[in-house]
């Protein structure tokens, strides 16, 4: 096995790990593991091509072009002099986003993972030993992402800031992922200690869904802080300021390369500083406990049983026949159950809730509600749509992926009915939620003479589902494993369908121009949403799992 860097770099701190209790050499030795196994994973950009299996193997994380896009244009956030408080805290609050958002989307399952547990605790390993690898082989991928994304401005900042601000820069980096990677672990760890089985891992699925919204509005309210006029920014000191972790990391910029004195901004430079080492202390002498708490996982409670009452009461209204019904509810009770679906696809679920407001956010802040009721900021209710890109595209993985055999088994005609089914059960049991908070709230906002533009945008909806589901490669619902979700590369077709997304809030605008267009709007969406789910699922769809196209 290859001796990689990173552990070189370790072997410096071995004396710090034996004094918590740490056994090293077994440290090293599960770390060195779990990296050669990474670096025999095929990168996602080049899954599926055998011409280049040589070129991909050895590290998985060569293949970061969307990262380093991202990390390129914040070059420009460190190129100017002065503000840097103002600077840096936008550019904490993309970088905190995008890794708060990538841990609890990817990295949540493995930080919850028994797997290690039940291999290793059959050999010498203490509990510490494995729960501080797993925790610094999280830490090597974030810090490894997070690098992606600051590397280039890291670089630049030498020749434009000076050395001391590249210095300063990288020890908040690495400052920051320690902060996200223990917070994250000790709010599970609260969690665990609180809640038992089935019922616990619907509270983590909650807490990721309010990680999302939290990190998405505090990127938000970042520019709140500062009094942009024309004599240039001030910032606003105020008790609230200390709620914001990338205004920790930012000030002591302002404190130190500027040489501003100020009261306010040593104490939040202090909090930088001092609260992840105290969360890091705290995460280590906790990490037996969080470990024996991680077995909760595997007991089934009360909370995980499903007596299927309401499935069957909506899949009589909803479905045409016995055997829509059926995959109505088999869909509906493995959404409920399946945990590795709802670890991915529920953050998408708070980022949905909050986009919408996202845009119009200035002016609801401003208070001036006349000019919201007078707008059509109200057509921003599209992007609540963006949570059925992500749930259609994770449908066809499952952990139970084996018993897909029962598909060919199942004495049906062909399988419309599956898809139907499927289907149908996203929209009710996900979107219609959703859509009805958001749609009260808008209701609101914009009063009720936007109540037919919401039912349009709900037909929309209904439209787009189906043609999410076409462009996706097509495949039966939870008929495959996890693991080829990492070998599918699904950026192109998604950034297809948001631009389709956002064709159908453009065409919407067009139908409000004049009277009666947005009756016309709703009649046109009604036609052709009966024409496509019946050409999509007809009656009698052949037995391979292949559609029929449009025009069939």
């Amino acid at each position: 096995m290859n001796d990689f860097f990173v552990l070189k770099l370790l072997d410096r701190l071995q004396g710090g790990f034996k004094r918590i209790g740490v056994d090293y050499g077994m440290l090293r030795n599960i770390l060195q593991v779990k990296l050669t196994m990474d670096g025999r994973r095929t990168p996602t950009v080049f899954a599926g091509s055998q011409n280049n299996k040589q070129e991909t193997e050895g590290s998985p994380f060569r293949v970061q072009w969307f990262y380093l896009l991202i990390g390129l244009m914040m070059i420009f956030i460190v190129i100017p002099k002065g503000n840097y408080i103002l600077m840096m805290s936008m550019l904490f609050s993309v970088v905190m986003f995008m890794i708060m958002t990538t841990l609890i989307s990817d990295f949540s399952s493995v930080m919850l993972d028994l797997r290690d547990k039940n291999i290793l605790f059959s050999k010498p390993v203490n509990r510490r030993t494995l729960s501080m690898a797993k925790s610094l082989h999280i830490l090597i991928y974030l810090l490894t992402v997070t690098l992606t994304f600051t590397g280039p401005s890291l670089i630049v900042s030498i020749f434009i800031q000076g050395v001391p601000f590249f210095l300063l820069y990288a020890a908040a980096v690495i400052l920051m992922d320690c902060f996200i990677l223990v917070f994250t672990a000790l709010l599970y760890l609260l969690i665990l200690r609180v809640f038992d089985g089935e019922k616990l891992k619907d509270i983590i699925n909650y807490v990721q869904i309010i990680l999302s919204i939290g990190v998405t509005v505090g990127a938000q309210l970042i520019s709140r802080l500062f009094n942009i006029t024309e004599l240039g920014v001030t910032f606003k000191a105020a008790w609230w300021n200390f709620l914001f972790a990338p205004i920790w990391f930012s000030a002591p910029f302002e404190l130190l390369i500027a040489g501003k004195k100020s009261a306010h901004l040593a104490e939040l430079a202090l909090l930088g500083l001092v609260v992840p080492l105290v969360l890091l202390a705290a995460y280590i002498k906790l990490m037996p406990t969080f470990e024996r708490s991680l077995q909760k996982l595997a007991e089934q409670g009360a909370a995980g049983k499903d007596n299927g009452r309401l499935s069957r009461r909506l899949s009589a209204i909803v479905c045409r026949n016995k055997e829509e019904g059926m995959f109505f509810r088999f869909t509906w009770s493995m959404m409920k159950n399946e945990r590795d679906f709802k670890l991915k696809v529920y953050p998408s679920i708070g980022l949905s809730l909050v986009l919408p407001f996202i845009f119009i956010f200035n002016q609801v802040w401003s208070g001036d509600m006349e000019a919201v009721r007078g707008s059509k900021a109200y057509l921003f209710f599209y992007f609540s749509a963006m949570l059925v890109l992500t749930a259609v595209q994770m449908l066809r993985y499952s952990a139970s992926y084996k018993g897909a055999w029962i598909y060919k088994a199942i004495p049906l005609p062909g399988t419309a009915a599956v898809y139907r089914g499927m289907l149908k059960a996203v929209l009710l049991r996900l979107l219609l939620p959703l859509f009805v908070l958001e749609g009260a709230v808008f209701v609101w906002l914009f009063g009720g003479q936007i109540i037919v533009d919401l039912f349009a945008v709900l037909l929309a909806s209904l439209l787009y589902t189906v043609i999410c589901y076409r462009m996706m490669p097509q495949a039966l619902p939870f008929s495959e494993k996890y693991e080829a979700a990492k070998q599918s590369d699904y950026k192109g077709i998604s950034i297809a369908l948001l631009f389709i997304l956002m064709g159908f809030a453009g065409v919407h605008y067009v139908f409000t121009l004049f009277f009666p267009g947005i009756y016309i709007y709703l009649v046109i969406l009604t036609a052709l949403n009966w024409w496509v789910w019946h050409v999509s699922f007809p009656q009698a769809a052949p037995r391979n799992g292949k559609l029929p196209t449009l025009g069939a």
